[in-house]
């Protein structure tokens, strides 16, 4: 659990030093740039070397796309009624539909299941959660986005992101033995990620902000917390007919916190901050309570 300690410390750090004001106003916008142009890549190039897929693990990998889906399909068709703006409705399909399946899912994974299921979490992780912001949360955060671009535009964003060309490289060195130092090199650079995020999200998190946020923090928690899972728990159990352990690893996955990859993107474009540091800050915290019930539930299957 000293992932989850490690998340809550430096999400405080990051209130402190705003409060204190230690950083100045758009410290935030640094750390986001490193995370998505040095940890992030680091981390996919580290992990997808190791993967071992197998045909069993194709419905896991599929359940971030399917929820990614999902999220945009109802938060585009609440928008409209509830008077989302454009801005909004983006933060809401990044934050809310993009599990936390790596620093808060893998160690929950190991708590409430056991350590060999670790392996479909990663999994999840790299070829689903990280592919689908790779590709489609990009795409969406540069649609939605303020400055919205012509299409030629928007592809070329997708083909420059970093996570991208770092997941291309990482399946293209596959076939090879990476030499100890490049493997330790990326392993601390990758170790980045969480503490730099959370610190960013921490001075981006205003709690002041909340009242004029309610109904969207309120959607968006809701459907990552609790409708999600529960129409993918539908899906996978009910109409697949599919039950057994490496389903409710999938399943439980889905019912992380939202990603704090998919975040920093959001934020990176512009899309409502304050909402989605809430959606980040909050979701983590309601997620060690919405967890548990969900590891019951899903051991009843």
């Amino acid at each position: 659990m000293n992932n989850i300690v490690l998340l809550f410390v430096c999400l405080l750090l990051g209130i402190a030093l705003r409060v204190t004001q230690r950083f100045h106003d758009h410290a935030h916008l640094s750390l986001n740039s490193f995370i998505i142009h040095i940890s992030l890549p680091a981390l996919i190039i580290l992990q997808i070397h190791s993967v071992s897929l197998r045909p069993e693990h194709l419905l896991s990998i599929a359940m971030p796309w399917i929820m990614f889906s999902l999220g945009v399909g109802f938060f585009r068709m609440l928008s409209a009624r509830l008077n989302f703006s454009r801005e909004t409705t983006g933060a809401l399909m990044l934050s809310g539909g993009l599990a936390n399946t790596s620093f808060v899912g893998l160690p929950m994974i190991e708590a409430f299941f056991n350590a060999s299921s670790l392996a479909t979490g990663i999994l999840i992780d790299q070829l689903g959660t990280y592919l689908v912001l790779s590709t489609l949360g990009v795409t969406v955060a540069t649609i939605y986005s303020a400055n919205s671009d012509s299409r030629a535009a928007i592809l070329k964003r997708i083909i420059a992101f970093p996570p991208l060309l770092a997941l291309i490289a990482a399946f293209a060195f596959i076939p090879f033995e990476l030499p100890s130092w490049i493997s330790e090199l990326l392993k601390r650079l990758s170790d980045t990620l969480a503490p730099l995020a959370l610190v960013s999200v921490g001075l981006q998190l205003r709690f002041d902000q909340a009242k004029g946020l309610r109904s969207a923090l309120a959607t968006g928690l809701g459907f990552k917390l609790l409708l999600a899972p529960a129409v993918l728990a539908l899906f996978y159990s009910g109409i697949l007919g599919r039950t057994e352990e490496i389903t409710r690893v999938t399943l439980f996955e889905a019912a992380m916190g939202p990603q704090i990859g998919g975040a920093i993107v959001a934020i990176q474009h512009g899309l409502n901050p304050p909402l989605v540091s809430l959606m980040v800050g909050l979701g983590i915290s309601l997620s060690f309570l919405t967890l548990p019930l969900w590891a019951y539930v899903l051991h009843q299957l």
